[in-house]
């Protein structure tokens, strides 16, 4: 890991990359990663998360877990991002395997650990269970924890608020924060103040209360969250900012107003995935390509529906 102090959390928008892949061998492909990564801070992201659900983490090997997050911080410091901070999914269902994706991941460049609960025993498991996976993973990482609520990615697991707040104050400060892709605005805010989280006009106690999906940018901000985690900001980088920052302005009917045209484009995001994120990326940027198989490529008839769906989105994009 960097001898560097690590970089403090700050409200505002955060992408959870795409991890690009060369289209004849399924390599990684890290001119590109560098490039998006590149494109994404320069639109004003408050910070980059590399090996989540859209990074296809899954899809990855250690080593090339590794890869990712040291291409993505070479490419920020070198394009004058040092400020702009890496977290890095290090999810794994082993308390052990998780504690050393923390490790190899501090060491390849992340400053924090995002983590989804354990999920492949679910028959097996229980609250107590993930509560003592989350306790002693982050006893061991090197790494702040931020927890990952996606009920969607680990068979339907959905922590709620009151696990969520124990477990804050049971780790006493290394869990910095969770990142709610459930979409529930009400645990957002009970969560949000029982930590005292960062919002855009606070900086509170430093913990951070992230939504995890920009078509509820707005209402994050209305929550007393910190900011988003949000694959639509792969495509939509500079909408998703500027959303955010009208709210935090004070500018709420302006926020509202183009809070809707973010959220008619995030959904047709959302339903066409890491496919149609990758090419909606093609589309309006020049690269992107396609997933790892087994999820399969669009054919041009989709692809051209989801340009035609995020056409608005997009052109306000272009004019920010």
């Amino acid at each position: 890991m960097s001898t560097k102090a690590r970089t403090p959390l700050r409200h505002g928008i955060y992408a959870p990359t795409m991890t690009f892949f060369d289209l004849q061998t399924e390599d990684l492909d890290l001119p590109t990663i560098s490039r998006h990564a590149v494109r994404l801070a320069e639109a004003g992201l408050a910070g980059l998360v590399t090996l989540g659900s859209n990074g296809e983490a899954v899809h990855l090997s250690s080593a090339e877990k590794t890869t990712v997050t040291q291409t993505t911080r070479k490419a920020l410091d070198e394009a004058g991002f040092s400020s702009v901070p890496v977290i890095a999914g290090c999810s794994e269902n082993s308390v052990r395997r998780t504690v050393e994706t923390c490790q190899e991941q501090a060491e390849a460049g992340a400053e924090y650990a995002l983590i989804l609960p354990p999920s492949y025993y679910k028959a097996q498991s229980s609250e107590a269970l993930i509560f003592e996976y989350f306790t002693e993973v982050a006893e061991k990482s090197p790494l702040p924890v931020i927890l990952y609520n996606y009920p969607g990615a680990v068979a339907g697991v959905d922590m709620d608020s009151d696990f969520m707040i124990r477990l804050v104050e049971a780790t006493k400060g290394k869990i910095c924060g969770a990142k709610l892709t459930c979409g529930q605005t009400g645990k957002l805010t009970r969560v949000a103040t029982a930590t005292n989280a960062v919002t855009a006009t606070s900086k509170g106690s430093g913990w951070m209360a992230y939504g995890g999906i920009a078509d509820f940018t707005v209402q994050t901000a209305a929550s007393g969250g910190s900011g988003i985690i949000a694959g639509g900001a792969n495509v939509l980088p500079k909408l998703c900012v500027k959303v955010w920052n009208l709210w935090s302005e004070g500018k709420y009917e302006e926020a509202i107003k183009l809070q809707k045209v973010l959220s008619k484009a995030d959904w047709v995001l959302t339903k066409s995935a890491i496919a149609g994120t990758k090419a909606a990326i093609e589309g309006a940027y020049g690269y992107g390509g396609v997933p790892r198989r087994p999820l399969q490529s669009l054919n041009e008839e989709a692809k051209a529906k989801i340009m035609q769906g995020i056409a608005e989105g997009l052109k306000l994009e272009r004019e920010l």
